[in-house]
């Protein structure tokens, strides 16, 4: 399977973590606003982690763009990770 052909489009790939927060975010408010305890860890766990998803996504995202500015010649970076892949 060649994993170039499974690109998602440039607005999604950067909205999605947001839409992880997002959606976190509404998960722990029902959470809170739940009647029942089952309802409210069924609601927390899922949001807890889909926030923690969304921002570490996020920083991970930061610190590349980060790193890769640094660099002078930033698609050697690319050039590096392909060398790694390959065997």
């Amino acid at each position: 399977m060649n994993s170039a052909g499974l690109r998602l489009s440039t607005p999604l790939y950067e909205g999605l973590p947001w839409v992880y927060v997002v959606c976190g975010l509404a998960a722990l408010t029902a959470s809170y606003l739940a009647h029942t305890a089952l309802w409210s860890f069924l609601f927390g766990l899922p949001g807890f982690v889909s926030l923690l998803a969304g921002i570490v996504v996020l920083l991970r995202r930061r610190d590349y763009r980060r790193m890769r500015r640094q660099y002078d010649r930033p698609e050697a970076l690319a050039e590096a990770a392909r060398e790694v892949e390959s065997p």
